[in-house]
């Protein structure tokens, strides 16, 4: 696990609902980029085809997945781009509730960018989700 240092300066507002950090500092070290992943299973199948919860679920497990592959874990990432077709507030809980399923406890409090959008990449996609790690 690296050392991460969340700062919250105090002249800013306490970060909504305590799900991100205003600023994660990285020592320093390798730092890997992870593409946008989607709710692709590992055979390239859609997973919840029309379902925010199931997508943004397996859009986790995969950024978990691929953090395993390189030796990282959630503990590790120093932020997220969350990007949402068809973005409501009502999904704040349910992407994230899914981001805490996927990773499990502790939750990694990253700098973090959530993005309503018209469309992804291709049609069906609901959730992507870009992530940056500090390698241990």
């Amino acid at each position: 696990m690296t050392a991460l240092d969340r700062v919250d300066p105090p002249a800013l507002c306490p970060p909504v609902q305590g799900l991100y950090a205003h600023v994660v500092i990285a020592p320093a070290g390798r730092t890997a980029y992870f593409s946008g992943q989607i709710a692709l299973d590992a055979a390239g199948e859609l997973v919840g085809p029309g379902d925010h919860a199931a997508q943004a679920l397996q859009a986790f497990l995969n950024v978990k997945l691929a953090l395993e592959g390189v030796g990282a874990t959630p503990a590790d990432l120093v932020r997220h781009n969350i990007y949402v077709v068809g973005h409501t507030p009502e999904l704040v809980p349910v992407i994230f509730g899914a981001a805490q399923q996927a990773y499990g406890d502790p939750w990694p409090r990253t700098s973090s960018t959530l993005l309503g959008v018209q469309t992804l990449g291709l049609p069906g996609w609901l959730i992507e989700v870009e992530a940056t790690a500090l390698l241990p």
